[in-house]
């Protein structure tokens, strides 16, 4: 009797221990649909932005960013993005993505050919101000010790 109520105690601390993981929540289907199809990127706004610069997705100037494009396929996570602004670096690249239940937008950017389980890094932001034509993604930086919010603003094609 004595190992059984042992053995279910060490059972009840296991599950009660059990992490909770942006990737393990389930999934928002209907703001997934809702982002289906082509988006532009139209600003990129944070306080400060005429005296700092961010590196978003640790590829460009998040000004750069500013009229590209966004494709997102919602019934297998895909899609892909492009910069196409003159004066920044040329970019495209496939995307996996999913929104959970708690409305975090989890974005990985691959390289060709990469599958997404073999990469480990990836950005988590808040999707917000979703309707059927536009929507923000809010990305949370740090920037001299003080936690900027920098606002993605998307417009559909």
């Amino acid at each position: 009797m004595r190992k059984f109520i042992f053995f279910c105690a060490l059972s009840l601390l296991f599950l009660s221990c059990k992490s909770s993981s942006v990737t393990n929540t389930k999934l928002d289907r209907s703001s997934q649909v809702a982002i289906k199809g082509n988006w532009t990127l139209t600003s990129v706004r944070y306080p400060g932005s005429e005296y700092i610069k961010v590196n978003s997705f640790e590829i460009a100037d998040s000004k750069c960013f500013e009229g590209s494009s966004w494709k997102f396929i919602s019934n297998n996570n895909s899609g892909e993005i492009a910069l196409t602004k003159s004066d920044c670096p040329a970019f495209s690249s496939p995307i996996k993505w999913f929104v959970n239940k708690d409305g975090q937008f989890v974005l990985k950017i691959l390289d060709a050919g990469e599958k997404a389980k073999r990469v480990r890094d990836g950005y988590i932001l808040t999707l917000v101000g979703q309707t059927d034509t536009r929507f923000q993604l809010i990305d949370r930086i740090n920037v001299g010790g003080q936690i900027t919010d920098v606002v993605y603003e998307f417009r559909k094609n």
